[in-house]
């Protein structure tokens, strides 16, 4: 994960920020010299880097004028920090703060974990192997599987979701969202929508999700690629159908046949050889988990939709001037680009 100086507007305030991690005991003394970098990856939730006594931690705050839903810092700390005692892939939580006194929100302290993120631009430095790819997406599945298996009552996470009734509440509310940050007509989105309200499923199993699960929210423990040592971005997690999980990574899974457009769109490791195709992560899912995959298609559909949301979203805020990433400039073409690409997929019948 590369990181740079802080951006323009996204500073924090280091007095009070050094004062509360003297009081949750992080550090020894306020003079201590305090350097913060920002971490570049992700679109989402701002994430810095603390050094500071020679020591290093993570820090999660929402950006500016973002929605509380979408980015809740205690429900993040609160599923990572019960998370840690059934599934060993998680940071370690030291503090989460409400007192917007502090940095002007909420915000989470954890621990930095040491090893790899393989996003497309580290995945393409890093050259890597057809061979490599395969043992890459298998240890990626498995977390997603070992994670899927967590046993959420005895962890304390009964109330982190209502797994009922889980699929068609999705469909409504991000079809909500997307209406509600929309900022172009788009009538695939609209056609994509009414799909999904007749075709989702009536009854699915349900269990703790991420709900963004992709290469690039996974750290290696190696380049031997056989042990995630960390799952990250926890903003989404919940109770509800595992198969949803799956749909959004399948959104996220680039293929080399993929048009160039997409490509660009949604720039991905798992567009390089070795790494199975949609159809066979699916497959792959169903062999190891013991689940049906018979509605992939609807799955797949949805993920690329919630994507296509995120990115509208993410494009509405920067069209308010509330951020000025160069990065979103685009993200309204990225997200009319996932409902195409959702739309095909119905028309084909095919997730590939």
């Amino acid at each position: 994960m590369s990181n740079q100086k802080v951006r323009e507007g996204e500073a924090l305030p280091e007095v009070a920020l050094k004062k509360y991690l003297q009081e949750i005991k992080l550090i020894n003394s306020i003079e201590s010299e305090l350097l913060v970098e920002q971490f570049t990856h992700g679109f989402s939730n701002l994430t810095y880097l603390l050094k500071i006594e020679n020591k290093e931690f993570v820090l999660r705050k929402p950006p500016k004028g973002a929605i509380k839903r979408g980015h809740d810092m205690s429900r993040e700390f609160k599923a990572q920090n019960a998370v840690y005692n059934a599934f060993s892939k998680v940071p370690k939580m030291f503090g989460f703060s409400d007192d917007e006194t502090i940095l002007g929100s909420d915000f989470y302290i954890m621990e930095k974990v040491e090893g790899i993120i393989l996003n497309y631009k580290e995945a393409k430095q890093r050259n890597i192997s057809a061979d490599d790819y395969k043992t890459i997406a298998n240890s990626w599945l498995d977390t997603l599987i070992e994670l899927h298996k967590v046993d959420y009552n005895t962890i304390g996470l009964a109330d982190l979701g209502k797994p009922e009734g889980y699929v068609e509440r999705q469909v409504s509310n991000w079809g909500k969202q997307y209406v509600k940050a929309k900022t172009d007509e788009v009538p695939e989105a609209i056609m994509v929508m009414k799909w999904m309200d007749e075709h989702q499923p009536k009854r699915y199993d349900h269990c703790l999700i991420h709900n963004d699960f992709k290469y690039d929210n996974v750290v290696f423990k190696d380049d031997s690629w056989q042990e995630v040592a960390a799952v990250l971005d926890w903003e989404m997690a919940t109770l509800g159908d595992p198969l949803m999980d799956l749909g959004t990574s399948l959104g996220y899974w680039t293929v080399a046949t993929d048009h160039d457009f997409v490509k660009q769109g949604i720039p991905s490791p798992t567009i390089f050889e070795g790494n199975p195709i949609r159809s066979e992560i699916a497959q792959l899912y169903a062999e190891k988990s013991g689940r049906t995959i018979d509605n992939i298609l609807f799955y797949y559909v949805f993920g690329l939709f919630k994507i296509a949301v995120i990115a509208q979203q993410i494009y509405f805020r920067y069209a308010k001037g509330w951020t000025t990433d160069p990065r979103f400039a685009n993200l309204n073409k990225a997200s009319e680009l996932c409902c195409k690409l959702a739309l095909k997929a119905i028309k084909t019948k095919s997730i590939d």
